[in-house]
């Protein structure tokens, strides 16, 4: 079955020195402030579009990666992902470096990397970010 989620966002002004708010509609969950500023320079307490990207990608690399686990008999304690969305003005959003730490008992460090890539991969974000650089660290904690 298909899923289709809302945001939208009010922008006022011009780019460099208007304001805008963007509202998760489908999850009901916020309003958050969004700026030029924020993207470019320090975030001062707005968001971005990459930071929301990066929310995106973290979360679901580690359904994927969580998925994938499973289907290979393996229950994570905890997977702590990160993704870290980089955006060059004049170019565009030009990697997202997805940081992984994990412990899942009974797993081997080979099996690990491998199903790690594989959720890289098979993340449906990863599939919508295909044109940029997608790296990958995997860290296997002790349990």
């Amino acid at each position: 079955m298909a899923a289709t989620r809302n945001a939208h966002t009010v922008w006022n002004g011009d780019l460099m020195e208007g304001s805008g708010a963007t509202t998760l509609d489908s999850s009901g969950l916020g309003t958050f402030d969004v700026t030029w500023k924020a993207r470019t320079e320090e975030a001062a307490g707005k968001t971005s579009p990459e930071e929301l990207i990066a929310a995106a990608h973290s979360s679901c690399f580690s359904m994927a990666f969580s998925n994938m686990l499973a289907k290979a008999g393996h229950t994570p304690d905890e997977l702590y992902t990160t993704a870290a969305v980089t955006f060059v003005p004049g170019t565009g959003i030009t990697g997202s470096h997805l940081t992984v730490s994990a412990k899942i008992p009974g797993i081997s460090e080979e099996e690990f990397q491998k199903i790690a890539e594989e959720a890289k991969t098979g993340c449906p974000v990863s599939g919508a970010l295909a044109s940029i650089d997608i790296s990958l660290e995997a860290t296997l904690a002790s349990s």
